[in-house]
């Protein structure tokens, strides 16, 4: 691991969950972000990957390439043939010292192979065993699920695009936020064990999690008795909270979703007609006449540049903002100066900036301790088997043997 720039590092042993071992069996996205949110908050997160190259994820290519190099920083990687003996042993060991094992395989596998939470309980009575699946218990649960499948199912992908054009959210969002409820979860049963001093199984699904994400349009469809409008065609709530374009023809939000914020929208941008219309001292009126203002505001707008746009609305309060890609955000200055990325290792010998945990304790960022390892970069750490559950020594190893290859 190369040296960290200090400002953005803390010290593990001063970290929340300094002390805590997790073992993690997974691959993607869901599992991976869950694993890697309690690495950065100082959790031990040692990542079992298959012989050979390890983790196929690490080579996936298009819009996958940037999966495993968001979500693997400070963690460890011991790779294991599970259907050996041997390794066999060694990842049991590993689960026997561990508080929490995370998995997010195919339904059924983790069982299969003997690693469900009946038989490791009986070794483990302390074990948070944290399973991630596509759907919770019930009609769907056997049924295979990525983050497509659900979003089309749990009308995301229906509110998203425009009318007959279902469209995929622009993230993994149902796997990223499936894998934070995993990590609430946990914490949860983290905080159980101290009272009861027993782990339990966690579960956390793309669907339910993508539910929960539409849980306000459903709402709206039991009150309103309407049908949904998709959001590129909803019925406005404010009659400025649009897209518009500068004198170059770039694209900025502009919103004004209070009296205050209009009139001084209307001040900041010389829309004085506007400004003293009776029909539009009231949100209602103004939705009413939507077409009217944004024609008149568009002109405004028409006549500056994207800078000039968005200094005027931020010095007047007014949500603002020029539409970037994810490229740009690696240079955007609030997120540079700020300390919100880290410049990560990846085996390749490559760097990339990727975010930080979007939180800070004490006024410090949750930095970057480790690298993105390459496959069994720690076998040797962990040759001589764990340590009794609950100790930490660094200097515990594990025989894992040769490599070879295992799918997952």
């Amino acid at each position: 691991m190369r040296e960290q720039d200090e400002s953005s590092t803390v010290d593990s042993q001063t970290l929340p969950l300094a002390g805590i071992r997790v073992i993690e069996f997974s691959h993607m996205v869901m599992g991976p972000s869950c694993g890697m949110i309690l690495a950065d908050l100082g959790a031990e997160v040692i990542k079992v990957e298959p012989r050979g190259p390890g983790d196929k994820t690490r080579y996936l290519p298009g819009s996958g390439a940037g999966l495993f190099p968001a979500f693997n920083r400070n963690k460890q990687s011991v790779q294991l043939d599970l259907a050996e003996a041997a390794d066999r042993d060694v990842a049991l060991s590993l689960i026997d010292s561990a508080d929490v094992l995370l998995e997010n395989f195919r339904v059924g596998k983790m069982e299969s192979m003997g690693y469900g939470y009946e038989e490791l309980a009986e070794r483990n009575p302390r074990l948070i065993y944290c399973s991630l699946k596509g759907f919770l218990a019930g009609p769907y649960g056997q049924r295979t699920a990525l983050d497509e499948v659900v979003q089309m199912l749990g009308g995301l992908a229906y509110m998203t695009g425009p009318p007959g054009q279902p469209l995929r959210a622009g993230a993994s969002v149902n796997d990223i936020m499936g894998g934070m409820f995993g990590v609430i979860g946990v914490l949860s049963a983290l905080r159980v064990r101290e009272r009861t001093g027993e782990g339990q199984v966690i579960n956390s699904a793309l669907f339910e999690n993508n539910a929960f994400l539409v849980g306000t349009h459903m709402a709206q469809a039991q009150l309103s008795g309407e049908p949904l409008r998709p959001m590129p065609t909803r019925r406005a709530t404010w009659a400025v909270y649009d897209i518009f374009r500068d004198q170059h023809d770039d694209q900025i939000f502009v919103a004004a979703v209070s009296d205050g914020q209009w009139h001084d929208l209307c001040d900041e941008f010389d829309l004085t007609e506007l400004a003293g219309d009776p029909d539009l001292e009231t949100n209602q009126g103004r939705v009413d006449h939507r077409d009217l203002i944004h024609a008149e505001l568009q002109a405004a707008l028409s006549q500056l540049d994207l800078a000039q746009i968005e200094e005027k609305c931020t010095r007047r309060g007014l949500p603002v903002a020029p539409v970037n890609t994810p490229a740009d955000l690696t240079t955007d200055a609030h997120l540079v100066a700020s300390g919100a990325l880290a410049s990560t290792g990846l085996p390749s010998g490559d760097h990339v900036d990727v975010p930080l945990l979007p939180l800070t304790f004490g006024g410090r960022r949750l930095g970057l301790r480790s690298d993105v390892p390459t496959p069994g970069e720690h076998n040797a750490r962990y040759r001589d088997g764990p340590a009794e559950a609950g100790a930490r020594d660094d200097d515990r190893e594990v025989d894992v043997g040769e490599s070879k290859t295992q799918s997952q």
